[in-house]
């Protein structure tokens, strides 16, 4: 079977090479599935976007981990869980609360809780929520809006989620320390 390339800014097609000097700047180095997504300038170019369009959404840093967070551990990610962790640490969110979202245990707080259940609820059925599941999330504080940014985060993670099963990404180094 044909391994998908690690591109590097040298094998890169043109078009990719904006976003890799992107990356590289906000990394610090091309993450992987950067390297991965490079084979295809468009698909980094819509990742890219949706990640930081994703961060401009109105749910705090502990909402965007929970949102992350429970559609990387419900696809089995072993790529994103760990690089999310890492993105959870910087953005200053509390370890615990990382560690209950890759346990499946219970959010420190109501809201995250049914902030949590319903990303599930959007994420396994495919968008046919019941409509008491949207009535504990507007009850809970949040609006329509949020309903949206949560499928703007959903679409970043089918993306990600997806071409590390498909590729089977290494897991930078950078990661490690956040792998279990």
């Amino acid at each position: 079977m044909k391994e998908f390339r690690l591109h590097t800014m040298e094998s890169a097609p043109e078009g990719s090479k904006p976003f890799f000097e992107n990356s590289i700047k906000n990394y610090g180095s091309l993450p992987n599935l950067h390297a991965i997504f490079g084979e295809e300038p468009a698909a980094l170019d819509a990742y890219q976007q949706l990640h930081s369009l994703f961060q401009q959404t109105d749910f705090n840093a502990e909402e965007l981990t929970v949102i992350w967070q429970t559609i990387n551990v419900a696809h089995g990610c072993a790529y994103c869980v760990p690089a999310h962790s890492l993105v959870a640490s910087v953005m200053g969110v509390a370890p615990a609360l990382n560690d209950a979202l890759r346990n499946g245990d219970p959010m420190p707080t109501p809201k995250l809780q049914v902030l949590h259940d319903t990303t599930l609820a959007i994420l396994r059925e495919r968008g046919q929520v019941d409509d008491a599941v949207l009535e504990r999330f507007y009850d809970a504080g949040y609006e329509q809006k949020h309903i949206l940014g949560i499928l703007l985060g959903m679409a970043q993670k089918v993306m990600s989620n997806y071409i590390n099963h498909i590729a089977k990404t290494p897991l930078d180094e950078m990661f490690q320390p956040f792998a279990k």
